[in-house]
């Protein structure tokens, strides 16, 4: 059985064992306080997808409308050309032969890597070691792209990225416990309906199957989206 904290339990009894509107929903998971961080806040969809067909997967990146409250460290595979600008956009690496070597090497220090089309050929011998990590830059969250600078640019700032696990759930973080109640539901509002318009043609009967949100160490409140 998974051990849960006293702290953990009383924030439970307080929790509604009904659905709760999005307002009512962030408000509860904002009461939560009694830890001594600013805790994430994350929102997690229970979707009516087969993850075994690819046809259904559901994948991408979204730039939420009041970002989410941290800054991310982003590295560029690119031309000589564009290392400049990619640096200036916030790239704390930026290159080709040179950075892929370093993470051969051992190097993993960032959290995205975006990548420049025209050296993927180069990168690509990396898939064994990024793609674990979630880390491979790819064309279906667009860490690939021909602009390089704008999108090392919107990482950095916060931009968040998704993909569905084997249970077809998508979780994310929509921003952190001290953004004000209209922040996160702007936020989480903002990425629910991203994932409706995405929605694969091939899945059949009820799509969003059911709706959480939660601190990173407080329970989850179920919202009646």
């Amino acid at each position: 059985m998974r051990f849960r904290s006293k702290r953990y339990k009383e924030e439970a009894k307080q929790s509604s064992k009904e659905a709760l509107n999005i307002n009512e929903a962030v408000e509860k998971v904002k009461s939560f306080k009694s830890v001594k961080f600013d805790q994430s806040i994350e929102c997690v969809l229970h979707l009516g997808i087969d993850s075994k067909q690819a046809d259904q997967a559901v994948r991408g990146s979204l730039s939420l409308p009041h970002g989410i409250g941290k800054k991310k460290t982003v590295i560029a595979f690119c031309e000589d050309s564009d290392i400049d600008a990619a640096k200036k956009a916030g790239a704390i690496e930026a290159g080709c032969d040179e950075l892929i070597k370093k993470i051969s090497d051992g190097w993993m220090d960032f959290d995205v890597a975006i990548a420049s089309p025209k050296v993927m050929g180069k990168a690509g011998k990396l898939g064994r070691v990024l793609g674990p990590q979630g880390k491979m830059p790819s064309p279906k969250n667009g860490t690939v792209t021909n602009d390089v600078p704008k999108a090392v640019e919107e990482f950095a700032a916060g931009k968040i990225e998704f993909r569905n696990d084997a249970g077809g759930n998508v979780q994310v973080v929509v921003g952190k416990q001290s953004f004000d109640t209209q922040r996160l539901v702007d936020n989480i509002e903002a990425f629910v309906s991203h994932i409706k318009k995405i929605k694969p043609t091939a899945a059949k009967g009820t799509y969003i199957k059911k709706m959480c949100i939660s601190a990173a160490m407080s329970p989850s409140i179920a919202v009646n989206y």
